[in-house]
């Protein structure tokens, strides 16, 4: 009788998650759409409540989206569309630079504080919940995610040039697209698999098709609809909420706006690990490493070229450089321990330990990336028989 109680609380209980996150969307968009008003900060508050609102809406579609698509397109889909808002938020920022120069530093704040978060803090977590849980000191990826790892190399490599460059061009973004372009193309090919779905998704998943696929539709087109609405003003009402507080208003775009477009991805990979799908949670979270540091790089200058009118390459100041530089530095160290198809208790507290480290005191980036690169030559020379095996990837 239990499990059977259980069984029908379920859907009940799906169904009202879905309903209550679309409702804390609506007081965001009321406030755009000039039903009351509100000082900054609570600007900044209701219009991020938004944001995450859809972001899960957007993230349990994107779930039920698996069933049907092969599972490596269907991971870099769950990717894609789980950071949506990211690049909403961080094109607001691009498309804002045009008119006011400063902007470009937080578009540039906003991306490496993403990238930044997702290593530091969701790879990690996706190991320790797999240690309290089932006292597994290691998550292993199957060999057919290997393309992602040299995907994310590649692009990881291009990012190191950027900071000597000194800009983002529309030729940055033609390198980052088509290697963005390669990886969907081959992954496309992989065969289909059944999902694990949990939470609302599941409830989703469980409907007919066609009802399945209409609702998926609707909750994506909402949810960006929403996003598309509340993502400049919470880019301008961020930066004011900064000025009248008193708080680096790089800082706080840099941390504060990842946090709340990616906190769903962060719920669903935990939702995957906790249930002892660490493998699925990681494969998500490196295919969003991918989508961050090829789409969501290249969109910017793209962006600043449209609200220019013209093309033009979106400049990178010094700390906009030295913020690239670390990220790019972070990134290479994580894709090197990934080499063996294992991330560690070990290797996930070193990217944990840094990230924090660089957070905290941010006086000392210039030495975190020297010790990512130092720690990267160190973990390449420990894991230098699976070199081989990278090639084989690119191959298969």
């Amino acid at each position: 009788m239990t499990g059977t109680a259980s069984a029908r609380t379920e859907p009940t209980r799906g169904w009202a998650w879905i309903a209550a996150t679309a409702l804390a969307t609506a007081p965001g968009i009321a406030l755009q759409l000039r039903a009351f008003g509100a000082p900054d900060p609570l600007r900044a508050l209701l219009y991020g409540v938004a944001i995450v609102g859809a972001a899960f809406l957007l993230s349990w579609a994107a779930e039920a989206i698996q069933l049907d698509f092969s599972q490596g397109l269907a991971l870099a889909l769950l990717a894609l569309i789980a950071i949506l808002p990211e690049y909403v938020v961080d094109a607001s920022f691009a498309w804002l630079a045009a008119e006011e120069p400063s902007y470009a530093g937080y578009a540039i704040a906003n991306m490496t504080g993403a990238n930044r978060l997702l290593i530091g803090i969701a790879w990690p977590m996706v190991i320790a919940l797999a240690y309290f849980r089932f006292r597994r000191r290691s998550v292993e990826l199957e060999e057919g995610h290997g393309l992602e790892l040299v995907v994310l190399l590649a692009a990881t490599l291009y990012a190191l040039v950027l900071p000597f460059k000194g800009d983002l061009s529309l030729l940055d973004m033609a390198v980052l697209v088509a290697m963005f372009g390669f990886y969907v193309w081959r992954i496309a090919r992989l065969p289909a698999e059944q999902p694990h779905l949990v939470g609302p998704a599941r409830v989703i998943g469980g409907l007919t098709p066609a009802r399945r696929r209409l609702l998926t539709a609707a909750l994506a087109l909402g949810a960006t609809v929403a996003i598309l609405l509340v993502a400049k003003p919470f880019a301008q009402a961020l930066v004011a909420t900064g000025l009248t507080l008193g708080i680096d208003q790089f800082l706080l775009v840099q941390w504060l706006a990842p946090l709340a477009s990616e906190a769903p991805e962060f719920v669903v990979v935990a939702l995957f690990a906790w249930r002892g799908q660490s493998t699925p949670a990681l494969s998500t979270l490196v295919s969003s490493k991918i989508n961050q540091w090829t789409l969501l790089v290249g969109m910017l200058p793209l962006v600043y070229s449209i609200a220019l009118g013209g093309p033009d390459a979106l400049p990178l100041d010094p700390r906009q450089r030295e913020e690239v530089l670390l990220t790019a530095a972070q990134s290479l160290f994580a894709v090197v321990l990934l080499l063996d198809l294992r991330l560690s208790l070990v290797g996930a507290g070193a990217l944990f330990g840094l990230f924090t480290l660089q957070m905290l005191l941010p006086e000392i980036r210039a030495a975190v990336t020297a010790g990512y690169f130092v720690l990267t030559l160190v973990a390449l020379i420990l894991s230098r028989r699976h070199l081989g095996r990278a090639f084989r990837w690119v191959r298969a």
